[in-house]
């Protein structure tokens, strides 16, 4: 029998109280651990890379272009900023741009003069990834996630010291050259969000080797396929084998307990699974299994945060 692993948001996005029905007892007899949070330590207890790297530009450029090998990667993802009291805050990037092959004839041809002076190539194989070609020795600095500088100071979070120092410049660049861009004037008219900065991130070289305990991944986010193709992994494959479900968008609770876990218990009940187990973005991850019903002393949890 099979094992379903479900990738949930963090418990605080599916808030409300659970009725004290079979779902609530499940999980108040489930075992229970406590590991890191955010989005790369959920996905690090899936994925395992060589030398602890995590370079998403590499990892999702092979799945985009399949051309990833032999050269260092940087994303350089589209942006859209706007400006406060103190500096600036990226308010969307990427997806969320809802960009098209338009956007990219537009904005990247007065872009890549910029890069190619700096030694870089840019080119985008999918409108809301772009990409920085570099050599296989180049020194990159530490590099900040979009996620966690969305909302907040855009400054606070770019690459610091004098590794850098070219970065932050190249930003600054870019950013005079998107906001004088009549691309933007374009977009704004149509009620669009403009293409006014980007965010470098992801840095590195893609893995010589990446492994996953799961036989299937089911997911449609960049990130997570490109893991599993890197890992040798099923994507989307229908079939009864230990499975990772990517159900990170669910923001109800009443969803979570009817359409995801309630089916799943009741698959265990006719010995279809073995295991279900729930990681939370929060680092909160509970393994159900048939044999916990003993535990019958334990009280329904109405609440996930319990």
């Amino acid at each position: 029998m099979a094992t379903a692993t479900l990738l949930l948001p963090a418990r605080g996005r599916l808030p409300g109280a659970l009725p004290a029905d079979a779902v609530a007892r499940a999980l108040a007899r489930a075992d229970r651990v406590q590991g890191a949070e955010g989005e790369r330590a959920q996905l690090q207890r899936h994925f395992s890379l060589d030398a602890g790297a995590w370079p998403v530009a590499a990892l999702t450029r092979q799945l985009d272009a399949g051309d990833a090998a032999g050269a260092s990667w940087v994303r350089a993802d589209p942006a859209y900023v706007v400006p406060d009291m103190h500096g600036a805050r990226m308010m969307a990037h990427g997806e969320a741009l809802g960009l098209d092959g338009e956007d990219l004839a537009a904005l990247l041809p007065e872009l890549r003069p910029l890069f190619a002076d700096a030694g870089f190539v840019l080119d985008a194989p999918d409108p809301s990834r772009w990409y920085l070609r570099l050599s296989p020795e180049a020194h990159l600095p530490e590099f900040a996630e979009p996620e966690t500088a969305l909302g907040d100071d855009l400054f606070a979070h770019l690459p610091a010291g004098e590794a850098g120092r070219r970065w932050r410049a190249l930003l600054t660049e870019s950013q005079v050259l998107l906001h004088q861009h009549p691309w933007n004037r374009q977009r704004a008219a149509r009620g669009k969000a403009p293409v006014n900065s980007l965010w470098f991130w992801g840095g590195g070289r893609l893995p010589a080797q990446v492994t996953s305990p799961h036989a299937q991944v089911r997911s449609r986010e960049a990130l997570l396929r490109a893991l599993a193709k890197a890992a040798g992994v099923a994507a989307d494959a229908n079939g009864r084998v230990d499975a990772l479900v990517d159900l990170r968008h669910l923001r109800s609770l009443q969803q979570f307990r009817d359409e995801v876990v309630q089916p799943l218990l009741l698959a265990m009940q006719r010995d279809e699974l073995s295991r279900l187990i729930l990681d939370f973005q929060d680092g909160e991850v509970f393994s159900l299994t048939r044999s916990q019903r003993w535990r019958f002393w334990r009280r329904p949890w109405t609440g996930l945060e319990g």
